[in-house]
């Protein structure tokens, strides 16, 4: 039987999600409490690894149950929270079709980025915005965002992919659907972004640029340079992990 879960978590106290030998992760404590629950080694799939530090909201997994198992008598979710919770949520889980894949299955992926404003860093947000005390010019950042829209080569906002020595370069190609700020309360903005697939450090890096230009280090007009230049430097600033929340996956 194959099961799917949506899965919240706060990243402060993680190394990523994948599984990491040695280091403590999302994925490494989920499979650990499986293994306890099942009393076999599971393996799960994951919508989109995330880095150390960002956060979860509504991760999806899934992974097969060994055939016999009872899933009527055993309660998988509430025993997951017990021994995964507080830091990690299982806030929906149930039967999936066989054919699903966590990651292969989606159709779209979305984040937001927390940025809090003003002079003073709040430190009731520490764990999940981003500290900008220069004022931004979120005009200028929504007019760049908007240049992000659709299928680019996103090289320059992605940290490469090592390859083995004679193997071709990771295509780097994806689709944005919808890039913006808003202002969500006092002294703080987000950044939402989706995506039908990201790159490594790819939202991150928007989120970097963006400000960046909203601090009128870059021109708002760059984007197009920005991605038709294909390199990593040609960008701004990569922003912080903590302010990034993994927020939806739709299938």
């Amino acid at each position: 039987m194959k099961l799917k879960a949506t899965v919240a978590y706060n990243g402060s106290g993680f190394h990523g999600f994948a599984v990491n030998r040695d280091v403590r992760t999302v994925a490494g404590d989920l499979e650990a409490a499986l293994a306890t629950i099942v009393g076999e080694p599971i393996t799960i799939t994951c919508a989109g690894r995330t880095d150390k530090g960002v956060h979860g909201r509504g991760q999806v997994i899934s992974f097969d149950l060994p055939d016999g198992f009872d899933l009527e008598r055993q309660n998988i979710e509430r025993s997951l929270n017990g021994l995964c919770g507080p830091n990690i949520v299982v806030r929906e889980l149930g039967p999936t079709d066989d054919d699903f894949d966590a990651r292969f299955s989606a159709q779209w992926r979305r984040y937001r980025y927390q940025v809090q404003t003003g002079t003073h860093p709040n430190p009731l947000r520490v764990e999940m915005a981003w500290h900008v005390w220069q004022p931004l010019d979120l005009a200028a950042m929504n007019r760049a965002a908007a240049d992000l829209v659709g299928e680019h080569d996103f090289t320059s906002f992605c940290k490469r992919v090592k390859v083995a020595e004679g193997e071709p370069e990771k295509v780097l190609v994806r689709r944005v659907l919808e890039a913006g700020w808003r202002e969500a309360d006092d002294d703080i903005v987000e950044f939402w972004v989706q995506a039908t697939a990201f790159c490594h450090q790819m939202v991150r890096s928007f989120v970097g640029t963006l400000v960046d230009i909203g601090m009128g280090k870059i021109d708002a007009d760059a984007i197009p340079g920005i991605l038709e230049a294909r390199d990593r430097t040609a960008a701004g600033q990569v922003a912080p992990p903590h302010g990034l929340t993994f927020w939806e996956v739709r299938y």
